[in-house]
């Protein structure tokens, strides 16, 4: 069973790295926002299973799905909307996770802070 709480802890600081980012309540258990719209949830998939839903650019979710249904998965909801949904229980690719975690942020975030990024002013 893989440990949920290190599961949490390296999504959190994967988040909460991004200018502006900020952990609540809502929809996931916790969800990442970056003014006040959501960009990263953990959710529970079934029964304690644990994933992380973020947005996928165009073609990416299908793209993910096809090769590798195990780990990636169109979650509820969201994912008619290009959301893609990340298992927690197969061993997870951080780094992939991060770069799909930071596309996420970048098609929500203003570009003021998405430049603070460019420009090396990650807070």
């Amino acid at each position: 069973m893989p440990d949920q709480d290190a599961h949490l802890e390296r999504l959190r600081a994967i988040c909460l790295a991004l200018p502006g980012a900020t952990e609540g309540g809502g929809v996931g258990n916790p969800s990442f926002r970056v003014r006040d719209k959501i960009f990263a949830m953990r959710h529970d998939r079934h029964a304690e299973q644990w994933s992380v839903w973020c947005k996928a650019p165009a073609g990416a979710q299908r793209t993910l799905v096809d090769a590798d249904p195990v780990r990636y998965f169109v979650p509820p909801y969201v994912g008619v909307h290009g959301w893609i949904g990340i298992s927690l229980e197969v061993d997870p690719d951080w780094d992939f996770a991060a770069e799909l975690i930071e596309q996420s942020y970048r098609m929500t975030a203003p570009r003021t802070l998405i430049a603070r990024m460019e420009d090396g002013n990650d807070r």
